[in-house]
């Protein structure tokens, strides 16, 4: 358990030091990327499997039909270097596919998660060297592969490219072309724009597993940072936001109550909100926008049969 003063300032790491000033600000917010914890990966691997998460079946559809396109698309001896890799289960979709890939670099900030899926994918694919990297993909860091040889593709799948805002997408997309290099490709999945109460559904399943996703996140405030949040106090809420064309999940106060944390106590009022995380969706259009405030420029765009998502094959702009 971290133990800090009561100063923002003699908070010692990035979670405590997110957690304490995004508490302090006048619309409450958590960032996305702290409900990665082992836990919450594991039950973000659960939430794909809900009949209301149409977005992995969808992306698995269009990574399976159009395999041989993919792998026309990436060329043969490919280095994979995959942000946010999770369990990498759509990643063997695409190896499987490719001709003669070198190697494989997963990039995620859940250690264990990162250590299972690397081990996994290199007893799949004995002849491909894997070299996993413990790092948030929005920090600043090198992709350690120049002694390896072979062309560079970035595979960012999921819907992860909406949970950013402009300035976090064009930094990620920003440094893929960095890591990636002026002959680097990369392939991107994108939810798109569609009816509102099937979005909704998408992220407030009828299991309760989005709910314990996101509560999840008040719970490693209690173990990690000394937090006495009581999770029976709050609920999840998922709304549309029609300005930012994005899903937005809450947590929702259900009485006026005060917590402790790291030495502070914030104020909750009945029906304030701690904003966890946004969820934005694209129209082919606005998504190629996107990547070329970002130095790319959309060579291919494949969609699954119903339209519901998009998978875009990126070039250096």
């Amino acid at each position: 358990m971290l133990h800090v003063n009561s100063s923002i300032g003699s908070v010692e790491n990035a979670f405590a030091r997110d957690v304490v000033g995004g508490l302090s600000a006048d619309v409450k917010t958590l960032r996305s990327r702290w409900l990665y914890d082992e836990r919450g990966s594991a039950l973000f691997e659960e939430i794909t499997r809900q009949d209301e998460y149409y977005l992995t079946r969808a992306e698995t559809s269009i990574l399976r039909e159009r395999q041989s396109d993919i792998a026309d698309f990436v060329e043969s001896g490919a280095i994979l270097i995959e942000y946010g890799a999770g369990a990498g289960l759509k990643t063997e979709l695409v190896l499987a596919g490719l001709r003669d890939p070198r190697g494989y670099v997963p990039i995620d900030i859940a250690d264990t998660f990162l250590a299972e899926t690397s081990k996994r994918i290199a007893s799949r694919f004995p002849s491909l060297w894997v070299r996993p990297i413990e790092r948030n993909f929005l920090d600043v860091f090198e992709v350690p592969f120049d002694c390896f040889g072979g062309g560079r593709t970035g595979f960012f799948p999921g819907s992860t490219m909406g949970n950013l805002n402009t300035i976090e997408a064009k930094t990620l997309l920003t440094q893929m072309g960095r890591h990636l290099g002026d002959d680097g490709r990369a392939i991107i999945g994108v939810d798109l724009q569609k009816n509102v109460d099937m979005l909704l559904r998408a992220y407030d399943d009828s299991a309760g597993v989005t709910a314990a996703f996101n509560l999840n996140l008040l719970e490693r405030i209690n173990t990690e940072l000394g937090g006495d949040f009581r999770l029976n106090q709050f609920k999840h809420v998922a709304r549309w936001n029609e300005i930012d064309k994005a899903v937005e999940m809450h947590l929702v106060s259900l009485c006026d109550q005060r917590v402790t944390l790291c030495g502070r106590t914030f104020h909750f009022g009945t029906s304030e909100t701690i904003h966890t995380e946004s969820s934005r969706k694209y129209t082919a259009e606005s998504f190629e926008r996107l990547a070329r405030s970002g130095g790319w420029r959309v060579a291919e765009a494949w969609r699954d049969a119903d339209g519901l998502f998009g998978l875009f094959g990126l070039v250096r702009y």
